[in-house]
């Protein structure tokens, strides 16, 4: 019987392989069973050679409990070890087997995928001791037992395996990881880091239920397939096999809308399927679609970095050997090559994207409606893939009608353009809602983008940045005959004492809204517009949509919403209002209004006299005077017009009207505009 030490740089290598080399503990059968696939791999490979002149018998990977014992065991028939490969394997911890046999069969040997040492000792993690019964391939090779309880020394002696390959054997650590012996948690993760290995792993029989509990059956529990469709050449799969695969990976979902095979071996070796799923709650983010592979081994689900941020939104596997399997996130978001496949990826999807439109655009309008917030999103957050989808993002009307970018300015260019030379595109966010603004636009000759997606806030300020001489507005951010300034709009016939009496006879009789403020306007459209129109500013309202989904615009989120009472001043209603108003109260404002413009001049003047811009303390007086003045005037012109337009049903109607059409008449509100009308029949 040998004993030694393990040739490591330090006494403390078990604690850092406990708490440091790995993230999470589970990992350890990936290592173990990955290290059984690679030694199988390697006996496969010299046979082909023929420097194994043996039987390969059965090549397979089998895991097994005994509870009794305490013990989690990984058996294969792969090529096992003698005394001399364990020292220097095993012993030596730094090692790695695998790269060695890489080297010497560096052009066939593209499937060994272990890490022998440091991927062995992960084993340390979760047993008190661990033993190795291992049999080598060599010809007259004796068995081998090592032993080794958690500490830097060993025990290597003759073994009694009389079969070709390697038991590794765990007595797992029953204070702190006792869940490695049950059944149901080795089987979730063998089908969580095995389930594609190249050679079969087998866990126990399968069972099934008999006489009110589960039985083993005689077949064997086979977690893998050992040819999963990613591997295998796209001309050699059908859309059964691709729909299949999905199923298999996403059971209850439905199928995907179409999907991309991913396979090259230059300049880095890259396989993988990416499947566009249908995406039901509008944006549906999230990161563990996209399991990463290294030679069928399981890495990782956090493929941030791997795979661009905006693709996210897909499912599949990617497959690549060149990404190491023990890396951290960092790692992966810093590494050349791991950038030169993300960029991989963002040209392929956004080829067959093109592709698809190209040969079967009627198919790609269909799916529009689910993939066109996954094309935003990238063309949001990734440059590149932007500037491929300039040609086959689409832009969808209020008819159901879709176009490209070239084809919608073409359409829209001779009726939208304004008096700068500005095409406007105008859109819709709610077809039902804006139901009133898009019917006035139609009837002007313009044509409304639907935009009601939950990206098309930022879409939209992105479509402006990228398309020249071109300015986009909500169908309801203005009336529709100011969406597109052509000329001069037509003047208001009010005179001044009537406009500022009408702003306060409209503006007094506006209910209350929660978080919202009211500007009164007037514009002279036609006649048989609308009396009034309720706006919003664009410019506040894009500011707060972006402030519902940014953090650090709270500012704008907690601004009241600002609207635009627009009163159309040529409407006869408006006009009847307008002389009644006038008849009734305008004996009594209209010397008020000139007073209040005698003072305010009368304060201009002094200011316009004083020297170098100074008042003195007498000027100071008189204008504060004539201020406090106006202010009393005003407050008694106010009053006059409030008084008058409170005795005004129709004024409340009027507004409420409009109101009630942009949903903004709600409550005990609405309550009172329903018993006036009835009143008012």
């Amino acid at each position: 019987m040998q004993q030694g030490k393990i040739g490591v740089t330090t006494e403390n290598i078990f604690p850092v392989i406990k708490k440091f080399l790995y993230s999470d503990h589970e990992i350890f059968l990936r290592e173990l069973v990955s290290n059984a696939v690679d030694a199988t791999q390697k006996i496969k490979t010299l046979s082909n050679f023929g420097e194994y002149k043996g039987e390969l018998g059965t090549l397979d990977v089998r895991v097994s409990i005994d509870k009794e014992a305490g013990t989690l065991t990984i058996s294969d028939h792969g090529i096992g070890m003698d005394a001399e490969d364990i020292d220097k394997y095993i012993n030596q911890i730094a090692f790695s087997g695998a790269e060695e046999f890489l080297e010497k069969y560096k052009d066939t040997a593209n499937s060994i995928i272990g890490h022998f040492g440091l991927g062995f000792y992960s084993a340390f993690m979760v047993a008190k001791k661990v033993e190795i019964n291992s049999l080598s391939y060599k010809e007259g090779a004796k068995p081998v037992k090592w032993t080794c309880d958690g500490s830097p020394e060993y025990t290597m002696e003759e073994g009694t395996r009389t079969e070709r390959g390697t038991d590794i054997v765990l007595y797992i650590d029953q204070e702190d990881d006792k869940q490695f012996l049950e059944r149901a948690t080795i089987e979730g993760l063998l089908k969580k880091y095995c389930r594609f290995l190249p050679v079969p792993v087998i866990f126990g029989k399968e069972q099934e239920w008999k006489d009110g509990k589960m039985v083993d059956t005689d077949r064997d529990n086979v977690v893998n397939s050992t040819e999963p469709q990613w591997m295998k050449k796209p001309a050699d799969l059908t859309k059964e096999d691709y729909l299949n695969f999905y199923h298999e990976l996403y059971p209850g979902q439905d199928d995907p809308m179409f999907w991309i095979h991913l396979n090259v071996d230059y300049p880095f070796n890259l396989t993988g399927i990416l499947y566009f799923p249908k995406i039901h709650n509008n944006f549906e983010l999230t990161k563990n679609r996209i399991p990463l592979y290294s030679n069928q081994v399981y890495v990782t689900d956090s493929v941030e970095g791997v795979v661009p941020e905006f693709m996210m939104l897909l499912q599949g596997v990617i497959d690549s050997p060149d990404i190491p399997l023990n890396v951290s996130r960092s790692y992966l978001q810093a590494d050349t090559a791991v950038k030169k496949i993300s960029s991989y990826i963002t040209k392929k999807v956004a080829a067959r994207l093109e592709d698809i439109f190209s040969s079967d655009r009627a198919d790609y309008e269909t799916k529009w409606d689910d993939i066109k917030i996954f094309i935003e999103y990238g063309m949001l957050t990734d440059e590149k893939f932007c500037e491929a989808a300039m040609k086959f993002v689409l832009l969808k009307d209020t008819e159901g009608k879709y176009y490209t970018l070239d084809e919608y300015r073409a359409l829209v260019e001779p009726e939208q353009t304004d008096k700068d030379g500005n095409v406007v595109y105008i859109y819709s966010t709610d077809k039902t809602a804006q139901y009133s603004y898009i019917n006035a636009a139609n009837a002007l000759g313009y044509n409304v983008l639907l935009m009601d997606g939950q990206l098309d806030n930022h879409f939209v300020g992105l479509l402006e940045q990228k398309i020249e001489k071109t300015r986009l507005v909500r169908v309801d951010s203005e009336v529709a005959s100011n969406l597109i300034p052509k000329t001069d709009s037509k003047s208001v016939d009010l005179s001044a004492v009537q406009r500022g009496m009408l702003t306060t006879v409209f503006r007094s009789q506006v209910p209350e809204v929660e978080k919202a403020n009211f500007l009164v306007e007037f514009e002279a459209m036609s006649p048989t517009a609308m009396p009034i129109v309720v706006t919003q500013n664009e410019y506040m309202r894009r500011m707060k949509d972006m402030a519902a989904m940014q953090p650090g615009m709270s500012f704008y989120g907690e601004l009241p919403d600002s609207y635009n009472l627009v009163v159309n001043t040529e409407h006869p209603l408006i006009v009847k209002v307008r002389d009644a108003a006038t008849a009734a109260i305008g004996a009594q404002v209209e010397p008020l209004a000139k007073e209040i413009d005698e003072k305010n001049k009368q304060a201009s003047d002094i200011r316009a006299a004083a020297k170098d811009g100074k008042l003195s303390t007498e000027e100071q007086q008189q204008v504060s005077d004539l201020e406090k003045a106006v202010g009393e005037l005003r407050e008694k012109q106010e009053q006059i017009e409030k008084d008058y337009a409170a005795n005004q049903p129709e004024v409340k109607q009027l507004i409420d009207l409009a109101l009630l059409g942009n949903g903004l008449l709600k409550g005990a509100v609405l309550n009172a505009f329903i018993a006036r009308s009835v009143s008012l029949m």
